[in-house]
Protein backbone atom coordinates (compact mmCIF):
# COMPACT_ATOMS: atom_id res chain seq x y z
CA UNK A 1 0.00 0.00 0.00
CA UNK A 2 1.16 3.83 -0.30
CA UNK A 3 0.63 6.91 1.13
CA UNK A 4 -0.05 10.06 -1.38
CA UNK A 5 0.77 13.76 -0.65
CA UNK A 6 -0.11 16.48 -3.01
CA UNK A 7 2.46 19.06 -3.30
CA UNK A 8 4.69 21.38 -5.20
CA UNK A 9 7.71 21.19 -3.77
CA UNK A 10 8.74 24.80 -5.52
CA UNK A 11 11.86 24.17 -4.36
CA UNK A 12 11.82 20.67 -2.47
CA UNK A 13 13.14 21.53 0.73
CA UNK A 14 13.78 20.64 4.20
CA UNK A 15 10.48 20.97 5.37
CA UNK A 16 9.41 19.05 2.01
CA UNK A 17 11.88 16.06 3.29
CA UNK A 18 10.17 16.15 6.62
CA UNK A 19 7.12 15.76 4.94
CA UNK A 20 7.85 12.77 3.46
CA UNK A 21 10.00 11.24 6.09
CA UNK A 22 6.55 11.99 8.29
CA UNK A 23 4.20 10.59 6.36
CA UNK A 24 6.13 7.59 5.11
CA UNK A 25 6.84 7.37 9.44
CA UNK A 26 2.75 7.76 10.21
CA UNK A 27 1.33 5.22 7.55
CA UNK A 28 4.02 2.79 7.19
CA UNK A 29 3.91 2.64 3.47
CA UNK A 30 5.33 3.68 1.06
CA UNK A 31 5.15 7.63 -0.77
CA UNK A 32 3.24 8.24 -3.63
CA UNK A 33 4.24 12.35 -4.49
CA UNK A 34 1.46 13.87 -6.84
CA UNK A 35 3.35 16.91 -7.95
CA UNK A 36 2.90 20.32 -9.54
CA UNK A 37 4.66 20.59 -13.02
CA UNK A 38 5.77 23.90 -14.50
CA UNK A 39 3.34 26.18 -12.80
CA UNK A 40 2.04 26.37 -9.17
CA UNK A 41 -1.10 27.25 -7.22
CA UNK A 42 0.02 30.72 -6.86
CA UNK A 43 -0.43 31.18 -10.28
CA UNK A 44 3.46 31.69 -10.71
CA UNK A 45 5.86 29.40 -12.96
CA UNK A 46 8.06 26.91 -10.33
CA UNK A 47 11.37 28.05 -9.64
CA UNK A 48 13.16 25.20 -11.66
CA UNK A 49 11.87 22.42 -13.57
CA UNK A 50 9.56 19.83 -12.44
CA UNK A 51 12.17 16.94 -13.77
CA UNK A 52 14.75 18.64 -11.08
CA UNK A 53 12.14 19.05 -8.14
CA UNK A 54 10.93 15.18 -9.28
CA UNK A 55 14.22 14.24 -8.88
CA UNK A 56 14.79 15.60 -5.70
CA UNK A 57 11.39 14.04 -4.05
CA UNK A 58 12.82 11.18 -4.85
CA UNK A 59 16.00 11.13 -3.90
CA UNK A 60 14.89 12.14 -0.12
CA UNK A 61 11.84 10.11 0.62
CA UNK A 62 8.87 10.01 -2.36
CA UNK A 63 9.10 6.25 -4.28
CA UNK A 64 7.11 7.70 -7.32
CA UNK A 65 6.19 11.23 -8.55
CA UNK A 66 3.33 11.75 -10.90
CA UNK A 67 2.64 15.00 -12.02
CA UNK A 68 -0.31 16.80 -11.31
CA UNK A 69 -1.77 17.96 -14.73
CA UNK A 70 -1.41 21.59 -14.96
CA UNK A 71 -5.48 22.42 -15.24
CA UNK A 72 -5.26 21.59 -11.61
CA UNK A 73 -2.14 22.86 -10.22
CA UNK A 74 -3.03 26.23 -11.21
CA UNK A 75 -6.45 26.01 -9.88
CA UNK A 76 -8.18 27.30 -6.17
CA UNK A 77 -7.84 25.72 -3.47
CA UNK A 78 -11.31 23.25 -3.73
CA UNK A 79 -10.00 22.16 -7.73
CA UNK A 80 -6.41 21.63 -6.96
CA UNK A 81 -7.60 19.65 -3.75
CA UNK A 82 -9.72 17.61 -6.05
CA UNK A 83 -7.67 17.24 -9.09
CA UNK A 84 -4.84 16.12 -7.32
CA UNK A 85 -6.79 13.03 -4.93
CA UNK A 86 -8.53 11.89 -8.23
CA UNK A 87 -4.71 11.72 -9.63
CA UNK A 88 -3.74 10.11 -6.64
CA UNK A 89 -6.88 7.75 -6.56
CA UNK A 90 -5.88 6.24 -10.37
CA UNK A 91 -3.45 4.06 -7.77
CA UNK A 92 -5.06 1.09 -6.43
CA UNK A 93 -2.49 1.02 -4.19
CA UNK A 94 -3.15 4.56 -1.96
CA UNK A 95 -4.58 4.01 1.12
CA UNK A 96 -4.07 7.29 2.65
CA UNK A 97 -3.38 10.99 1.61
CA UNK A 98 -1.07 12.81 4.13
CA UNK A 99 -0.80 16.26 4.41
CA UNK A 100 0.92 19.19 6.42
CA UNK A 101 -0.95 21.97 8.05
CA UNK A 102 -0.35 24.45 11.29
CA UNK A 103 -3.18 22.66 13.28
CA UNK A 104 -2.81 18.40 12.94
CA UNK A 105 -5.86 17.87 15.35
CA UNK A 106 -8.29 16.23 12.52
CA UNK A 107 -11.19 16.59 14.31
CA UNK A 108 -11.10 20.10 14.42
CA UNK A 109 -9.88 20.28 10.20
CA UNK A 110 -13.12 17.77 9.71
CA UNK A 111 -15.52 20.51 11.54
CA UNK A 112 -13.66 23.43 9.70
CA UNK A 113 -13.99 20.89 6.40
CA UNK A 114 -17.97 20.61 6.52
CA UNK A 115 -18.97 23.97 8.23
CA UNK A 116 -19.28 24.86 4.31
CA UNK A 117 -22.57 22.69 3.92
CA UNK A 118 -23.60 24.44 7.34
CA UNK A 119 -27.18 26.79 5.88
CA UNK A 120 -27.18 29.21 8.90
CA UNK A 121 -23.13 29.88 7.84
CA UNK A 122 -24.33 29.92 4.37
CA UNK A 123 -26.66 32.52 5.38
CA UNK A 124 -24.30 34.59 7.35
CA UNK A 125 -21.04 34.43 4.67
CA UNK A 126 -23.56 35.27 1.91
CA UNK A 127 -24.92 38.36 4.17
CA UNK A 128 -21.50 39.92 4.48
CA UNK A 129 -20.50 39.47 1.08
CA UNK A 130 -23.38 41.31 0.27
CA UNK A 131 -21.96 44.16 2.43
CA UNK A 132 -18.62 44.33 0.24
CA UNK A 133 -16.86 41.49 2.25
CA UNK A 134 -14.83 39.34 -0.06
CA UNK A 135 -15.11 35.39 0.69
CA UNK A 136 -12.48 34.26 2.32
CA UNK A 137 -13.11 36.72 5.22
CA UNK A 138 -16.60 36.83 5.45
CA UNK A 139 -17.00 32.79 5.73
CA UNK A 140 -14.15 32.69 8.39
CA UNK A 141 -16.39 35.26 10.17
CA UNK A 142 -19.60 33.27 9.69
CA UNK A 143 -17.43 29.51 11.31
CA UNK A 144 -16.80 31.88 14.02
CA UNK A 145 -20.33 33.91 14.91
CA UNK A 146 -21.98 29.75 14.71
CA UNK A 147 -19.37 26.94 15.70
CA UNK A 148 -16.93 29.11 17.73
CA UNK A 149 -13.41 30.65 17.91
CA UNK A 150 -11.60 27.12 17.51
CA UNK A 151 -12.96 25.99 14.37
CA UNK A 152 -12.52 29.64 12.83
CA UNK A 153 -8.93 29.69 13.50
CA UNK A 154 -8.36 26.80 11.73
CA UNK A 155 -9.00 28.69 8.22
CA UNK A 156 -6.74 31.11 9.30
CA UNK A 157 -3.69 28.85 8.63
CA UNK A 158 -2.74 28.91 5.11
CA UNK A 159 -1.50 24.96 4.99
CA UNK A 160 -4.28 24.23 6.75
CA UNK A 161 -6.75 25.64 3.92
CA UNK A 162 -6.00 22.93 1.82
CA UNK A 163 -5.86 20.67 4.19
CA UNK A 164 -9.76 21.11 4.70
CA UNK A 165 -9.97 20.96 1.28
CA UNK A 166 -8.25 17.20 0.46
CA UNK A 167 -10.91 16.42 3.96
CA UNK A 168 -13.49 17.02 1.54
CA UNK A 169 -11.68 15.52 -1.17
CA UNK A 170 -11.11 12.36 0.50
CA UNK A 171 -14.63 12.08 1.73
CA UNK A 172 -16.34 9.01 0.08
CA UNK A 173 -13.44 7.46 -0.68
CA UNK A 174 -11.10 4.49 0.36
CA UNK A 175 -8.64 7.22 1.40
CA UNK A 176 -7.82 8.26 4.78
CA UNK A 177 -6.42 11.79 5.98
CA UNK A 178 -2.63 11.84 7.55
CA UNK A 179 -2.27 15.23 9.33
CA UNK A 180 1.58 16.20 9.54
CA UNK A 181 1.96 18.87 11.82
CA UNK A 182 4.15 21.33 10.36
CA UNK A 183 7.44 22.20 12.27
CA UNK A 184 10.18 25.10 11.81
CA UNK A 185 9.75 28.32 9.62
CA UNK A 186 5.58 29.26 8.93
CA UNK A 187 4.82 29.39 5.51
CA UNK A 188 5.50 32.53 3.72
CA UNK A 189 7.51 33.64 6.42
CA UNK A 190 11.01 35.35 6.08
CA UNK A 191 14.39 34.14 7.75
CA UNK A 192 15.33 30.29 9.10
CA UNK A 193 13.74 28.38 11.89
CA UNK A 194 15.94 25.20 12.98
CA UNK A 195 17.70 25.00 8.96
CA UNK A 196 13.95 25.31 7.52
CA UNK A 197 12.73 28.32 5.87
CA UNK A 198 9.59 28.80 3.45
CA UNK A 199 9.53 27.83 0.32
CA UNK A 200 8.72 31.93 -0.75
CA UNK A 201 11.80 32.88 1.20
CA UNK A 202 14.04 30.26 -0.50
CA UNK A 203 12.60 31.13 -3.76
CA UNK A 204 13.78 35.13 -2.97
CA UNK A 205 16.80 34.15 -2.09
CA UNK A 206 17.67 31.75 -4.72
CA UNK A 207 16.21 34.74 -7.54
CA UNK A 208 18.15 37.36 -5.91
CA UNK A 209 21.33 35.17 -6.31
CA UNK A 210 21.86 34.87 -2.31
CA UNK A 211 22.99 31.73 -0.60
CA UNK A 212 20.13 29.37 0.35
CA UNK A 213 22.87 26.78 1.09
CA UNK A 214 21.32 24.55 4.00
CA UNK A 215 18.01 25.33 3.58
CA UNK A 216 17.28 22.86 0.52
CA UNK A 217 19.45 19.33 -0.11
CA UNK A 218 20.40 20.84 -3.28
CA UNK A 219 20.46 23.82 -5.22
CA UNK A 220 18.63 24.23 -8.59
CA UNK A 221 20.96 23.85 -11.54
CA UNK A 222 19.05 26.19 -13.60
CA UNK A 223 16.01 28.71 -12.35
CA UNK A 224 13.06 30.59 -13.43
CA UNK A 225 12.02 34.67 -13.66
CA UNK A 226 8.44 34.57 -13.41
CA UNK A 227 8.94 38.43 -14.90
CA UNK A 228 10.06 37.52 -18.19
CA UNK A 229 6.69 35.87 -18.88
CA UNK A 230 5.40 39.18 -19.13
CA UNK A 231 5.41 40.03 -22.01
CA UNK A 232 3.92 36.68 -23.40
CA UNK A 233 1.16 37.23 -20.82
CA UNK A 234 0.01 40.43 -21.61
CA UNK A 235 0.16 39.79 -25.35
CA UNK A 236 -2.71 36.87 -25.10
CA UNK A 237 -4.98 39.22 -23.24
CA UNK A 238 -4.52 42.18 -25.34
CA UNK A 239 -5.67 39.79 -27.75
CA UNK A 240 -8.54 38.59 -26.03
CA UNK A 241 -11.55 39.40 -26.37
CA UNK A 242 -14.33 39.78 -23.39
CA UNK A 243 -16.07 36.50 -24.58
CA UNK A 244 -12.65 34.14 -24.02
CA UNK A 245 -12.21 36.00 -21.29
CA UNK A 246 -15.18 34.46 -19.36
CA UNK A 247 -14.64 31.10 -20.14
CA UNK A 248 -11.02 31.07 -18.02
CA UNK A 249 -12.02 29.91 -14.49
CA UNK A 250 -13.51 32.24 -11.95
CA UNK A 251 -14.10 34.97 -14.21
CA UNK A 252 -17.59 36.64 -13.12
CA UNK A 253 -19.30 39.39 -12.72
CA UNK A 254 -17.74 41.51 -15.05
CA UNK A 255 -14.29 40.60 -14.21
CA UNK A 256 -13.23 40.09 -17.63
CA UNK A 257 -14.00 43.90 -18.68
CA UNK A 258 -11.80 45.03 -16.00
CA UNK A 259 -8.67 43.02 -16.70
CA UNK A 260 -8.64 43.40 -20.70
CA UNK A 261 -9.06 47.27 -20.02
CA UNK A 262 -5.95 47.00 -17.55
CA UNK A 263 -3.91 44.85 -19.77
CA UNK A 264 -4.42 47.44 -22.09
CA UNK A 265 -2.95 50.03 -19.80
CA UNK A 266 -0.23 47.99 -17.85
CA UNK A 267 3.26 47.51 -18.53
CA UNK A 268 3.47 44.76 -16.33
CA UNK A 269 1.38 42.03 -14.71
CA UNK A 270 2.02 43.37 -11.53
CA UNK A 271 0.65 46.61 -12.60
CA UNK A 272 -2.02 44.76 -13.93
CA UNK A 273 -2.71 43.15 -10.84
CA UNK A 274 -2.37 46.39 -8.82
CA UNK A 275 -5.00 47.99 -10.96
CA UNK A 276 -7.70 45.07 -10.53
CA UNK A 277 -7.33 43.69 -6.98
CA UNK A 278 -9.44 44.47 -4.76
CA UNK A 279 -11.16 42.34 -1.60
CA UNK A 280 -12.64 40.33 -3.93
CA UNK A 281 -10.56 40.12 -6.48
CA UNK A 282 -7.68 38.94 -4.70
CA UNK A 283 -4.28 38.72 -5.78
CA UNK A 284 -4.32 34.80 -5.84
CA UNK A 285 -7.09 34.87 -7.87
CA UNK A 286 -6.10 37.33 -10.58
CA UNK A 287 -2.45 35.70 -10.89
CA UNK A 288 -4.54 32.26 -11.58
CA UNK A 289 -6.61 33.97 -14.16
CA UNK A 290 -3.73 35.59 -15.77
CA UNK A 291 -1.85 32.02 -15.91
CA UNK A 292 -4.85 30.48 -17.30
CA UNK A 293 -5.37 33.01 -20.48
CA UNK A 294 -1.72 32.40 -20.80
CA UNK A 295 -1.54 28.08 -20.87
CA UNK A 296 -5.14 28.05 -22.49
CA UNK A 297 -6.57 26.43 -19.13
CA UNK A 298 -10.43 27.01 -19.31
CA UNK A 299 -13.22 26.50 -16.37
CA UNK A 300 -14.30 23.34 -19.01
CA UNK A 301 -10.72 22.11 -18.63
CA UNK A 302 -10.56 22.78 -14.82
CA UNK A 303 -14.28 20.22 -14.49
CA UNK A 304 -12.59 17.40 -16.28
CA UNK A 305 -11.71 14.50 -14.46
CA UNK A 306 -8.14 12.75 -14.95
CA UNK A 307 -8.09 9.02 -16.45
CA UNK A 308 -4.27 9.36 -16.51
CA UNK A 309 -0.98 9.43 -14.89
CA UNK A 310 1.64 10.94 -16.19
CA UNK A 311 4.82 9.28 -14.55
CA UNK A 312 7.89 12.05 -14.07
CA UNK A 313 9.58 9.46 -11.84
CA UNK A 314 10.15 6.30 -9.15
CA UNK A 315 12.32 4.13 -7.53
CA UNK A 316 12.27 0.13 -7.72
CA UNK A 317 9.50 0.19 -4.85
CA UNK A 318 7.80 2.79 -7.07
CA UNK A 319 8.28 0.67 -9.88
CA UNK A 320 5.78 -1.58 -8.79
CA UNK A 321 3.32 0.93 -7.12
CA UNK A 322 2.87 1.48 -11.28
CA UNK A 323 1.15 -1.91 -11.62
CA UNK A 324 -1.61 -1.03 -9.46
CA UNK A 325 -2.80 2.46 -11.61
CA UNK A 326 -5.94 2.24 -13.15
CA UNK A 327 -6.10 4.50 -15.76
CA UNK A 328 -3.48 4.94 -18.45
CA UNK A 329 -0.01 5.29 -17.65
CA UNK A 330 2.23 8.53 -19.92
CA UNK A 331 6.04 7.19 -19.08
CA UNK A 332 6.73 9.07 -22.56
CA UNK A 333 4.69 12.07 -24.06
CA UNK A 334 5.68 11.30 -27.30
CA UNK A 335 4.13 7.65 -27.14
CA UNK A 336 0.74 8.57 -25.01
CA UNK A 337 -1.80 6.49 -27.00
CA UNK A 338 -5.69 5.51 -26.69
CA UNK A 339 -6.06 8.76 -24.41
CA UNK A 340 -9.49 9.80 -24.48
CA UNK A 341 -10.37 13.31 -25.54
CA UNK A 342 -10.28 14.79 -22.03
CA UNK A 343 -6.98 13.01 -20.85
CA UNK A 344 -5.70 14.49 -24.30
CA UNK A 345 -7.01 18.08 -23.92
CA UNK A 346 -5.26 18.10 -19.75
CA UNK A 347 -1.81 15.85 -21.17
CA UNK A 348 -1.60 19.27 -23.83
CA UNK A 349 -2.40 21.87 -21.09
CA UNK A 350 0.92 19.81 -19.56
CA UNK A 351 3.00 20.41 -22.60
CA UNK A 352 2.20 23.61 -23.16
CA UNK A 353 2.98 24.74 -19.74
CA UNK A 354 6.43 23.39 -19.86
CA UNK A 355 7.22 24.98 -23.34
CA UNK A 356 5.74 28.38 -22.00
CA UNK A 357 7.46 28.07 -18.73
CA UNK A 358 10.67 27.50 -21.11
CA UNK A 359 10.05 31.48 -21.37
CA UNK A 360 11.00 32.19 -17.99
CA UNK A 361 14.65 30.99 -17.77
CA UNK A 362 17.33 33.23 -18.38
CA UNK A 363 18.72 32.46 -21.54
CA UNK A 364 15.18 31.27 -22.83
CA UNK A 365 15.17 27.53 -23.38
CA UNK A 366 13.74 25.83 -26.54
CA UNK A 367 10.84 23.63 -26.32
CA UNK A 368 10.56 20.14 -26.07
CA UNK A 369 11.61 19.39 -22.31
CA UNK A 370 8.36 17.10 -22.12
CA UNK A 371 9.16 14.46 -25.15
CA UNK A 372 13.15 14.95 -24.57
CA UNK A 373 13.38 14.62 -20.96
CA UNK A 374 14.33 10.52 -19.61
CA UNK A 375 12.15 9.19 -16.99
CA UNK A 376 13.93 9.43 -13.42
CA UNK A 377 14.85 6.37 -12.06
CA UNK A 378 16.38 6.45 -8.66
CA UNK A 379 17.68 2.89 -6.73
CA UNK A 380 16.12 3.72 -3.42
CA UNK A 381 14.31 6.48 -1.44
CA UNK A 382 15.63 7.17 1.60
Amino acid sequence: MAVAVICEFNPFHNGHRYLLEEARRISGEGVIAVMSGSFTQRGEVALCSKFERAKAALKNGADLVVELPAAYAVSNAERFACGGVSTAALFGCVSSLAFGCENDDLDLLKKAAFARDNPEINRITAEKMSLGDYYPRAYEAAVRQVLGDGVAGVLAGPNNILAVEYLRAVEGRKILPVAVKRRGAEHDSEGTVDGTASASYIRGLIRNGESAAGLLPELPESITFPERLDSAALYKLRNMTPGQMRLLPDVSEGLENRILFAARESASAEELISRVKTKRYTRARLCRIITCALLGITGELQSKTPGYARILGFTPEGEKMLKTCKGKIVTSVAKAEDLSEDDSALLAADVRATDTAALAYNPIRPCGDDYLTKIIRINSAK
